[in-house]
């Protein structure tokens, strides 16, 4: 008897981008269903039982049900025997930018995307302080990423792992968002690469 297609919930936001986008780059097993925040899908008693946090994206499969797109990655590339998510050494160093990615980098570039492309749906006016220090923080520690890359092809070890697609969360609304990527060519030709990628650049089901 098949084993069930895992089942993966999500909308086009950026953590379900990077699951969806993940999914299609390891070619597992997914079901993808879409979750309509604008209805409130997400708020729903069935839905608050899959994820107590009401967010997406959440992957559900015979283990029961996982949510955070970093976790739900890893999960996804351990379903296919994938090293996308590495169980050797550089496990720990996919980690570290995985930690610094939520609290630094994608941190600074989500507040710009939220401010310029989510706000003005609801009616709401970008904030300039809250752009100015995002730009700030993000130009800080694009730094540390762009100098990283000067040397590496890819954020760990010689292959695309989790740790790219988090870091790249962002980068497909640098323009429209206004994020300030100009001036770290290295962090650019990295995300050039990564957009040959026909699952990254359409990572959601048609």
């Amino acid at each position: 008897m098949s084993k069930a297609a895992m089942k993966l919930y999500y909308c086009e936001t950026l953590n379900p981008r990077k699951a969806c986008a993940a999914a299609r780059f390891l070619k597992a097993d997914v079901e993808f269903i879409r979750i309509d925040l604008a209805s409130g899908e997400q708020r729903t008693t069935e839905f608050l039982a899959l994820n107590p946090n009401g967010k997406v994206p959440v992957l559900q499969d015979d283990a029961g049900t996982l949510w955070e797109a970093n976790a739900i990655m890893c999960r996804l590339s351990d379903s296919v025997a994938s090293d996308f998510w590495p169980h050797d050494h550089r496990q720990i160093d996919v980690l570290r930018w995985l930690s610094w990615d939520a609290s630094h980098f994608t941190r600074h570039a989500a507040a710009l995307w939220f401010e310029y492309l989510i706000k003005p749906l609801f009616g709401g006016e970008p904030d300039v302080a809250v752009i100015e220090d995002a730009k700030t923080s993000f130009r800080l520690h694009a730094r540390v990423l762009d100098d990283h890359l000067a040397s590496n092809s890819v954020a760990v070890g010689k292959t695309l792992t989790v740790a790219d697609f988090a870091l790249a969360a962002a980068l497909p609304y640098a323009t429209s968002a206004e994020i300030p990527l100009s001036d770290f060519r290295h962090i650019q030709a990295w995300y050039e690469r990564l957009e040959q990628l026909d699952a990254w650049r359409n990572p959601f089901p048609a």
